[in-house]
């Protein structure tokens, strides 16, 4: 019968004998069928060793090739003697397997159970010898993760197609391509008490606020939760403003954005895990804008932004302006409109308020159906059953015409915005909206409007305001802010998010190219 080992909370350190070793392991681990433990001797000598490892996290193929064969074959001693007779001889054993046995890149050396079960449960391989008190961790991760492939929610016509994928090194290696300096930096924290999941901060030195790092390190650090699945959930965890419907932190799936940030001096946050990187400090107008607009004529960046912001503010306020027009403005609408409209709500037996929450509430069940539902029918539900329930209210008189062309124009614009997070904000708006606009019309949505915009300039990230470069006003970063200007115009970085390092490009425009000589040699002059 094995030994049992001590109770878990007295167990610190490892033992010199590697039996008692393996008892707590497996006892601490439940006799886990994925663990895997694999007893051997080293060469041909009498000491006795042991590997650790999960199974399906780990490469195969390099724990048979670079471990075991390596320690199998007597690397250095063939008369050892009995384990554990000479410590001094347990500990050259240990360090020449560490320097010269192991063809591994990455050895570290484990002394306390808990830095053994955290790098054996991320994949790690644990090599244990009787008489020695400390283990050989070697890194032979080898889990599957998904491709890299093209994002979902992020869709660009021209542009990279790679996304990031739930592994942290992948993601990171994806950063790394793109800006091969040494200036950007890595910082990693592990958040979750029971998942330990891996955090990396990545940034540019020289470049990034000092203080805006420290300051993410810090509220990171500070995290005491049992775990975390998804970046959603950090985010949630350090933002400035946790009952703001307007998020503080961007995130992505796109390695591009994440590089375009990081030239701007922000800094990124990436979670093994889940493909969405965050990105802080966030300004409300990073979520008008997308990567696909560098990639493109200026000329028509500044059009699609300026649509962007058009349809931002139809999916905000579009049906409480119905509401409110109809309800207790009806001057504003031109006489022959208002003619066509009383007498499409001559049979609808609601006031516009109640249909316009109507509408909307059948619109938003919809919508969450579509996403739930199996991709190959989740769409054609969604299209299929807008159409029907909307001809079906029309033709029953529970709902005017013009209301449903509202409802699906403020739908339709909803899906505009790049920053699904936006998305969200104006959706649980809207309907706050609609309230004060049925109860006081124009009134009514003008004291909303106010209350939002005072809302987003009290609005911090990371101590940089919200609503910069508008409040406060930075003429410099005017270029990129609304509009999207030629890229040979930004000399500079944010002020105000970098504060080091200001200075983006010291050229401008090139030169026009100089007229070419006639057919003959001689310029034409």
């Amino acid at each position: 019968m094995p030994q049992q080992p001590r109770d878990a909370d007295e167990e610190m350190f490892l033992h010199a004998e590697l039996q008692r070793n393996l008892d707590y392991i497996r006892n601490r681990v439940g006799s886990s069928k994925d663990l895997v433990v694999r007893e051997f001797r080293i060469g041909t000598t009498q000491h006795k060793a042991a590997i650790v490892y999960i199974d399906n996290m780990v490469d195969k193929k390099m724990i048979g090739d670079l471990i075991l064969r390596s320690l199998m074959v007597d690397p250095f001693l063939e008369n050892a003697g009995e384990p554990g007779a000479n410590p001094d001889q347990n500990r050259t054993l240990m360090n020449f397997i560490k320097e010269n046995a192991l063809a591994v890149g990455e050895i570290d050396i484990a002394k306390d159970w808990n830095l053994l079960f955290l790098s054996v449960m991320s994949g790690d391989t644990a090599i244990l010898l009787d008489g020695c008190s400390e283990a050989i961790v070697s890194s032979t991760r080898g889990a599957q993760y998904r491709a890299v492939e093209e994002p979902s929610t992020q869709v660009l016509i021209r542009g990279p197609k790679d996304g990031f994928t739930e592994s942290i090194a992948t993601n990171v290696s994806l950063i790394r391509r793109r800006i091969k300096s040494p200036n950007l930096w890595l910082d990693s924290v592990r958040v979750g008490t029971e998942t330990k999941t891996d955090v990396a901060i990545l940034y540019l030195k020289g470049t990034a606020n000092d203080d805006t790092v420290r300051e993410i390190k810090k509220r990171l650090s500070s995290i005491d939760i049992d775990g975390v699945l998804d970046s959603g959930v950090i985010e949630e965890l350090i933002e400035d403003e946790p009952f703001s419907v307007f998020p503080t932190i961007l995130n992505t799936e796109r390695p591009d954005s994440v590089a375009g940030s990081l030239l701007e001096g922000r800094v990124a946050i990436v979670m093994d895990g889940t493909p969405f990187a965050l990105i802080a400090p966030a300004t409300f107008t990073m979520y008008f804008q997308s990567s696909g607009d560098y990639y493109h004529s200026y000329q028509f960046g500044i059009f699609i932004r300026c649509l962007r912001l058009v349809s931002f503010l139809i999916s905000l306020f579009g049906p409480s302006i119905y509401v409110a027009a109809i309800s207790y403005h009806q001057e504003m609408i031109p006489t022959s409109l208002l003619i066509s409209l009383a007498a499409q709500r001559e049979g609808v037996p609601f006031p516009a308020f109640v249909e316009a929450f109507l509408m909307e509430g059948s619109f938003e069940i919809l919508r969450e159906a579509g996403v739930r539902m199996p991709r190959a029918i989740g769409q054609a539900v969604s299209i299929v059953g807008a159409l029907v329930l909307g001809q079906a209210a029309v033709q029953a008189g529970i709902v005017s015409s013009a209301m449903v062309i509202v409802v699906s124009l403020t739908g339709i614009a909803s899906f505009a915005t790049p920053a699904f997070d936006l998305g969200i904000s104006a959706r649980l708006l809207r309907f706050t909206i609609m309230i004060l606009a049925g109860l006081f019309g124009f009134f009514g949505i003008t004291l909303c409007a106010i209350a939002i915009v005072a809302h987003l300039c009290g609005l911090r990230s990371f101590g940089v305001p919200y609503m910069t470069p508008f409040a406060p006003f930075h003429l410099s970063d005017q270029k990129d802010a609304l509009l999207r200007f030629p890229v040979w115009t930004f000399k500079k970085r944010p002020s105000l998010v970098g504060r080091r390092n200001l200075v983006r490009q010291r050229g401008g425009r090139p030169p026009s190219p100089k007229p070419q000589a006639g057919k003959d040699g001689a310029d034409e002059s």
